[in-house]
């Protein structure tokens, strides 16, 4: 859209906008503006602000190793439902897995929730392998849906299945509600709001993962 924009609308250059004060304008505003991201900097490092650290998204250290210290976020559209544990069953294609069998799993992954809201934590997520749910993927199977008891859903490569995580514990804490327990999604490498919260089914499909919006709308 911002192509057709500027095709439509374009403008020649015209001789004063390489003028000599044109440029010293243009200057002068690229040198206030690094002046003031350096005198952040300077500031957020002198005194240790949050921000002192942060991932090449902008995002800083919030509770790693401490699962309790992290803020309690979703996507805009969702609310904090509070599901049962002693009724939680997961729907994994056509079979159940009941939430003792998930509580019981012992496979960990080492991975970094890092969330659109600014912040990240490292943790060491442990459930069951999304793999070890579902079993191989059937003929046909181009993508796999993971969906919330919200109706928030994301949908994943088949080639990511063995690195998912349906997680029950962050640091040897079991999830609370806020964080998405009785079980999330731990999704290795990609951004918070592909780690779905409150996971209520996950099953094959074959549409590609590709053909969703690059970010949630439901």
């Amino acid at each position: 859209m911002v192509l057709v924009h500027a095709w439509g609308r374009h403008q020649r250059l015209r001789g004063t906008d390489l003028s000599r004060r044109g440029v010293l304008r243009a200057g002068a505003l690229g040198l206030g503006a690094l002046s003031a991201y350096g005198t952040v900097e300077v500031v957020t490092n002198v005194f240790s602000l949050p921000g002192r650290v942060r991932r090449a998204t902008g995002s800083f250290a919030v509770g790693s190793g401490d699962p309790g210290a992290m803020p309690v976020t979703q996507w805009f559209t969702d609310s904090v439902p509070t599901v049962a544990r002693t009724s939680y069953r997961l729907i994994a294609g056509s079979d159940t897995v009941p939430y003792a069998d998930l509580f019981a799993g012992t496979d960990t992954v080492l991975a970094v929730l890092d969330c659109t809201g600014g912040w990240y934590a490292e943790q060491e997520w442990r459930g069951l392998r999304l793999d070890r749910a579902l079993g191989a993927a059937p003929p046909g199977a181009r993508g796999l849906d993971v969906v919330s008891v919200t109706g928030y859903r994301r949908r994943f490569p088949v080639a990511d299945v063995e690195r998912l995580l349906l997680a029950t514990h962050a640091s040897d804490s079991p999830l609370s509600d806020g964080h998405g327990g009785p079980v999330r999604l731990v999704a290795p490498d990609r951004r918070g709001f592909w780690w779905v919260k409150w996971v209520r089914s996950v099953e094959w499909t074959s549409a590609p993962w590709w053909m969703q919006p690059p970010f949630p709308l439901q």
